[in-house]
């Protein structure tokens, strides 16, 4: 059941997302586009209390309320990254906006390394609500899989910080230009 929500939730997000997009792109409504948009956090909070009620019901937890965790931490930590990414995108595609750039060099790896900050955030979010659904339930047998979610953080923690580390030392380098025969 849980593992249905998640996925319905993040089927939202993007309908939301690009709903909001579309909104603010192609029938040129701002206003309806930024409605759409201030979606996702509603969304999360759905599934943060549909997670919540499951387990207060008397349901065990598992690697589903774990991903759910994961989820709301990633939404909330990088969420407003991912729209900002999407809304570039969507205005050069739809809007004759700029071209995203590609980034290189320091300016990549100054990027590498706020993700490790937005990583950190969304391990900080995910272990909070991992903590507060172990607190609420209070019973070690039904939330012990809870627990186990915390490694599976650490590790992408540390990812995310190993690859900020490769590019520190071997920065991505700019594309080349192609050269005629």
């Amino acid at each position: 059941m849980i593992l249905l929500a998640i996925v319905v939730c993040e089927v939202a997000f993007w309908a939301a997302l690009v709903a909001g997009l579309a909104a603010r792109y192609l029938l040129r409504r701002p206003r309806l586009g930024a409605a759409f948009l201030i979606a996702a956090p509603v969304i999360d909070a759905v599934l943060l209390g549909l997670v919540a009620v499951d387990l207060l019901r008397g349901g065990t937890a598992s690697w589903q309320h774990g991903l759910a965790a994961i989820y709301i931490g990633v939404s909330i930590a990088y969420g407003r990254r991912m729209v900002g990414w999407a809304d570039r995108h969507f205005a050069y595609r739809f809007a004759g906006g700029p071209r995203p750039a590609r980034l290189t060099g320091t300016a990549y790896t100054l990027k590498c390394w706020r993700d490790v900050g937005l990583t950190l955030l969304m391990v900080a979010i995910a272990g909070a609500i991992i903590g507060g659904l172990v607190l609420l339930v209070r019973d070690p047998e039904r939330t012990s899989a809870l627990t186990g979610t915390f490694r599976i953080l650490g590790l992408v923690l540390g990812i995310d910080l190993v690859v900020a580390v490769s590019y520190t030392i071997w920065p991505r380098k700019p594309e080349r230009a192609a050269v005629p025969l």
